[in-house]
């Protein structure tokens, strides 16, 4: 009993050093360009009312920072409907909206479900309108996953983090880092294997 809890630890453990040393040495871009066809701004759940979250608010924050900045000339909000039934997408867009940016340079990702499926299907639907760069936005926490995500499909990228528009306490970073851990192990030992994104006959290679 002893040797197997030992086993289990020490499995859970290399697992967890493994996705950290990953996090670490994940890519943030794979192009030298400063400007891009569109603005990838990662989901995040709404609250239970359907309103914006902090982390979705300073997702589209510098999101529209970006726009504003002349980054790229569109944006590409993703993430589908959470365990609410809000639709992620959706809720970011219409904060982007009222920030000031037109509907004409919103589009909407509704259905992912994870962040792999985010990047995946947001490509997409660029290849779809022939573009082929993004900058893509997210909570600092999230970017080294959404790096070793990335590196894989065909896509020119880089990852641009949204500041916390608070401080954050040591316990939120501690717990958002593990968090993260946990994810990244996930997609290492899994996604990364099992779960493929098939672009235009293109497999990205998870």
């Amino acid at each position: 009993m002893g040797r197997g809890v030992a086993a289990c630890v020490a499995v859970v453990a290399g697992l967890a050093a493994w996705a950290a040393i990953e996090r670490a040495l994940a890519p943030t871009r794979n192009t030298a360009q400063d400007h891009f066809d569109a603005l990838m701004v990662l989901g995040s759940p709404a609250d239970g009312d359907g309103n914006p979250t902090p982390a979705e608010l300073e997702r589209v924050t510098e999101a529209v920072r970006e726009y504003e900045r002349g980054v790229a000339p569109r944006m590409i909000f993703t993430g589908g409907a959470g365990g609410n039934g809000f639709v992620e997408a959706r809720v970011m867009a219409r904060v982007a909206e009222a920030q000031g940016i037109p509907a004409a340079a919103i589009e909407e990702e509704p259905e992912a479900r994870n962040t792999m499926e985010q990047a995946c299907d947001s490509l997409r639907m660029m290849r779809r309108h022939g573009w082929e760069s993004a900058e893509v936005v997210s909570s600092a926490s999230e970017l080294p996953r959404a790096g070793l995500i990335l590196s894989r499909l065909p896509l020119a990228w880089r990852v641009h983090a949204a500041p916390a528009m608070e401080p954050e306490g040591a316990w939120t970073r501690w717990m958002a880092t593990t968090i993260e851990i946990v994810k990244t192990a996930h997609y290492l030992v899994w996604s990364r294997q099992m779960e493929k994104c098939e672009i235009q006959g293109i497999g990205s290679r998870e």
